[in-house]
């Protein structure tokens, strides 16, 4: 059993836990605004045509009291496009069923698409494609934002391909049609195995009359043109056509309780008794100053089952920890930063990653890291063949990975972490984390130094007084481009969580992996010795 050092009377600890508690009310205020939707105005409009908002049809969908796993909740978050991307998605719980379930919000834009729905979206696809989900979409929207088209067309016809992809792979795809479906979005009902209709409600055409009539000059009535009665009797569009949105969604329900869907990961099998510690004691352990190091196991002993870790060489390569524990009762090894990346830790962590393939384990990487380390003495002693092993490791490696960063995210630390570029199942950050190729003081440094000699070369004088004011705005700008809420914003994580609730995101995440099977890789690239 892991213990702690922990005082949460020192100076440290109140000093993080007062900035992170400032840090999660920015969080809350991001929060509300993709709840809020299109705002009061459409939001009434929206209700007094009597249609129920986004998130209380799923909320209706989803098993009476299950848990609900939401998505890049911050998509676009700093765009000029609404928070959340002007969609919802997430994980719940349908008929005992674990299920991908995301939709437009119709009150931004009708549910119209941007970048950010269409880069949420494609996300969406690819954690129901690996994780063996059920993907049901609440279909209503307006199709593209035509203002955004040459950022949507192209990537956006991927979401076409994906859909397809899982009815292939055997994952069920539905689809629910609460309004309008124009356009493109009129394939996601086309291209489901399940389609729901509702009567006067549901409509499905490629082009509406107005495009109709500048297309072909022909007048059209839109429930003759894309109706759910006509699509239901006549194109063959409509599966089932439903007398209203309430009985779409038991539809939808009987439809998930009839394809006998079951796991096919070995489950939880551990004790999944709670942490000894305190999890509320992380919000003194993280450090909002990034330069300030918390050691990882405290972190670990308020996350894991019964705070129990069996960890592995502990007394080599002491800034990585490795070992074994459990979460939810799901058996995971871990890898843990406790400082750089020397090249003991290096291989250290390419030999974990191994022992977990040869056991199925999944692995959680817990981040916070500045990098491999740099200088004269490491670059002779092989710190690049080193780190490649454990990139290699990371690449190669066949079990789930799941990313939690929970400070500093810096160069190819982020790679041999298993960064989003590596394809982590799931990966979440918490408000106090940063990512970027460097610190901000470090690359505003870079810069300098780069910018003397190049002056010197010259034969110029250099302007030390311009050089400050040039660090001092290149700091300000990757500060502001490596938080956590910009970050979310770019689609880098899959949400911005409290660390307190750390350990129930984690196992929710674990239990939507164990859907699929759970294997280890049977071989490696070649690993430079």
């Amino acid at each position: 059993m892991l213990g702690t050092r922990v005082d949460p009377t020192s100076e440290p600890f109140v000093r993080n836990r007062e900035a992170n508690l400032e840090l999660l009310a920015k969080l809350d205020e991001a929060l509300a605004q993709a709840r809020a939707g299109g705002g009061p105005e459409k939001v009434e409009r929206h209700r007094g045509r009597g249609k129920l908002l986004i998130r209380e049809r799923i909320a209706l969908l989803l098993d009476r009291g299950s848990p609900w796993l939401e998505l890049q909740p911050l998509a676009g978050w700093g765009s000029d496009f609404h928070v959340g991307g002007s969609t919802v998605q997430g994980i719940g719980v349908i008929n005992g069923v674990e299920c991908l379930v995301g939709g437009a919000d119709a009150t931004v834009k009708g549910g119209a698409m941007n970048p950010h729905s269409v880069r949420k979206g494609l996300r969406g696809l690819q954690i129901a494609r690996e994780n063996r989900l059920p993907a049901i979409n609440l279909t209503e929207s307006a199709g593209a934002d035509l203002r955004s088209q040459k950022d949507i067309f192209v990537p956006g016809g991927r979401t076409f391909h994906d859909l397809t992809a899982l009815s292939k792979a055997g994952i069920p795809t539905i689809s629910i049609v609460f309004g309008s479906s124009t356009a493109g979005g009129a394939y996601v009902p086309g291209m489901s195995d399940y389609t729901v209709l509702i009567k006067e409600r549901s409509k499905v055409f490629l082009g509406g009359p107005p495009l109709v009539k500048m297309a072909t000059g022909e007048d059209a009535d839109e429930e003759e043109l894309g109706g759910a009665e006509m699509h239901a009797r006549t194109s063959g569009l409509g599966d089932y056509l439903a007398d209203d949105e309430l009985d779409a969604i038991r539809t939808a329900r009987r439809i998930v309780g009839h394809l006998d869907w079951s796991k096919l990961g070995p489950g939880p099998s551990l004790p999944a008794d709670d942490p000894v510690h305190d999890p509320e004691e992380l919000l003194g352990i993280a450090s909002v100053d990034l330069r300030e190091p918390f050691d990882s196991r405290e972190v670990l002993g308020r996350i894991l089952d019964g705070s129990r870790f069996e960890e592995f060489k502990a007394a080599y390569g002491t800034n990585l920890v490795t070992g074994w524990g459990s979460l939810h009762g799901f058996p995971i090894g871990v890898l843990a930063n406790n400082g750089v990346l020397f090249s003991q830790e290096a291989e250290k962590g390419a030999q974990f990653i191994q022992l977990c393939n040869q056991a199925s384990v999944p692995i959680l990487f817990c981040q916070n890291i500045t990098g491999f380390m740099v200088g004269t003495r490491y670059e002779q002693g092989g710190i690049i063949k080193d780190g490649a092993k454990l990139i290699n490791a990371v690449s190669n490696s066949e079990v789930p990975h799941l990313t939690l960063m929970m400070g500093a995210s810096y160069g190819a630390g982020n790679y041999g972490m298993a960064g989003r570029a590596y394809d982590p199942r799931f990966l979440f950050t918490w408000p106090n984390h940063h990512i970027a190729v460097m610190g901000p003081q470090q690359l505003a440094g870079v810069l300098s130094i780069v910018a003397r000699s190049a002056a010197e070369n010259r034969g110029e004088p250099y302007d030390d007084e311009q050089d400050q004011a040039i660090r001092q705005m290149v700091e300000t700008q990757i500060e502001a481009e490596s938080n956590a809420l910009f970050a979310s914003g770019q689609g880098w994580d899959d949400g911005v969580i409290d660390p307190r609730d750390t350990r129930h995101v984690l196992g929710m995440a674990l239990s939507a992996v164990h859907t699929n099977e759970v294997a280890g890789a049977s071989g490696y690239g070649v690993f430079r010795m």
